[in-house]
């Protein structure tokens, strides 16, 4: 095969030969889905595509556009970083994000607010309910402690360097790298003030769909979560689907559901008004 791929044409018959291959984590183009909503057109799906177990994606979405993660296997490990697409320097604040809502713990109806007081995503559906806002992601020290090895292009991959691939794309570096969210894997604190993970594995399937009240862009990191109490390094793919939908209406239940929710639309609401 090697002599045979030392020629150009050669290799680039090969190259063509391999159209239409599928691999378990991989994007779709264009997007296929078989299992979109009932409401959802197949013409509305704008992004298909599984990530793999130490993998990285990142996505601009559109104000309206729904965006549904499944763990697909019971051990994905899902964390976010979300920016304002139009600015930059607008991005999810984790802190606010929980003291704004009086509530540490995400679910269904809870916002990922940015730091300038605008939300960024809500959470339309959530069948997952362990979820993270407190431990961020593991990074090329923690892995090299605990795994042996935290290099980028090893074989234990940090939450942290996958986020710095993604955010590379859109021009990003080290510095836009911020606290982030974790989906599926939980931690909870204790009245002790003790965190306790909540890690799984978990029964394969669940999902969570978050709704972009801004446009903006996703950076999702698939890594095992920095408390992850195993000895080896375990996590599984993760499927992200995103398509079009409606802007948020003035009486959607999430978006009324508080004064200081209320809020955040207000202002995301306003910056649309330039």
């Amino acid at each position: 095969m090697t002599d045979t791929l030392a020629n150009p044409l050669a290799a680039r018959d090969h190259a063509r030969g391999m159209e239409g291959t599928v691999t378990e984590s991989m994007p779709i183009l264009p997007p296929v889905a078989q299992d979109l909503p009932p409401e959802v057109a197949a013409a509305d799906l704008q992004w298909e595509e599984t990530i793999a177990a130490g993998g990285y994606a990142t996505r601009r979405l559109s104000r309206g556009a729904r965006l549904r993660l499944i763990d697909v296997k019971g051990d994905a490990c899902a964390s976010l970083l979300v920016f304002n697409a139009e600015m930059l320097a607008e991005r999810l604040n984790v802190a606010d994000t929980v003291k704004v809502q009086w509530n540490a713990y995400l679910g269904a109806g809870k916002l990922l607010l940015s730091d300038m007081g605008r939300v960024l995503l809500s959470i339309l559906a959530d069948d997952a309910g362990t979820h993270d806002t407190f431990c961020g992601t593991s990074n090329a020290a923690t892995n090299a402690a605990k795994y042996g090895d935290g290099s980028n292009s090893g074989n234990y991959p940090s939450g942290r360097d996958r986020f710095l691939l993604g955010a590379a794309k859109h021009g990003l570096g080290r510095r836009d790298v911020h606290p982030c969210v974790t989906l599926f894997k939980g931690a909870r604190i204790e009245a002790d003030g003790t965190i306790t993970p909540q890690i799984g594995p978990f029964a394969p399937g669940r999902s969570v769909v978050l709704r972009a009240e801004m446009d903006v862009i996703v950076v999702i990191a698939n890594c095992p979560h920095v408390l992850d109490p195993r000895e080896d390094w375990t996590v599984t793919p993760l499927r992200a689907s995103a398509w079009r939908g409606a802007v948020t209406s003035d009486d959607d239940p999430v978006r009324t559901a508080t004064p200081e929710g209320l809020r955040a639309f207000q202002n995301a609401e306003d910056y649309f008004r330039r």
